[in-house]
């Protein structure tokens, strides 16, 4: 604790302080509680999506395993018939916060020779984009939680500090500062009492 001018101004001014860290720290707890509740959200949302993808492999596992284990997944060239051709997010704000948000994603469909084909590529390669579609998102809520988990540590620290040492220690300085004060007021008293009786004595 650093040391304190034991002055009427200096306890005005750990008063003003007490007061500020008093109004300021409601509003750390408020959003402290807000990132938590949307870190969990977000980590709701990511299973919901996780559990869906997982259904999607389930239903679709021949396909899939076809789709991975087959040449005609690629052109002539051995390019994939199937690739991302760019992701759409747009800004969000939360508690402050900016985000990314997921808006979706164009894909790129690789002409291919109807003929030599399997039939189920179609199907095959409509189902991938789904899946690829969820992770997408899910990456992007991974980009979401790491930012608002960043922010909730920042967040948190400032809430100890208030909470641990700001409030308390000027608390601690106010009542020290009273002491000192009433101390030198009370001396003050009775050196006036002591100077009256002086004067007392001497003019008898």
């Amino acid at each position: 604790m650093a040391k304190i001018k034991l002055t009427k101004n200096e306890q005005k001014k750990q008063k003003d302080s007490l007061k500020r860290f008093r109004r300021y720290l409601p509003t750390l707890l408020l959003k402290k509680q807000q990132l938590l509740i949307e870190i969990r959200l977000i980590e709701q949302r990511q299973r919901t999506l996780a559990e869906r993808r997982e259904s999607l492999k389930r239903d679709f596992r021949r396909w899939i395993a076809v789709f991975s284990e087959s040449e005609a997944a690629y052109d002539p060239n051995g390019k994939p018939l199937l690739a991302i051709e760019s992701v759409r997010t747009e800004s969000g704000n939360i508690a402050g916060v900016e985000i990314p948000v997921f808006k979706g994603a164009t894909f790129r469909f690789m002409p291919y020779d109807l003929f030599s084909t399997p039939l189920w590529i179609d199907s095959a390669l409509e189902r991938l984009s789904t899946m690829m579609l969820l992770d997408l998102e899910i990456k992007v809520m991974d980009d979401q939680a790491q930012r608002l988990r960043s922010e909730l540590r920042v967040t948190t620290q400032r809430v100890n500090l208030f909470e641990k040492v700001k409030i308390p220690e000027a608390i601690e300085n106010i009542r020290k500062i009273g002491i000192y004060l009433g101390d030198q007021q009370t001396a003050q008293v009775v050196r006036g009492k002591i100077a009256k009786k002086n004067l007392e004595r001497a003019s008898s």
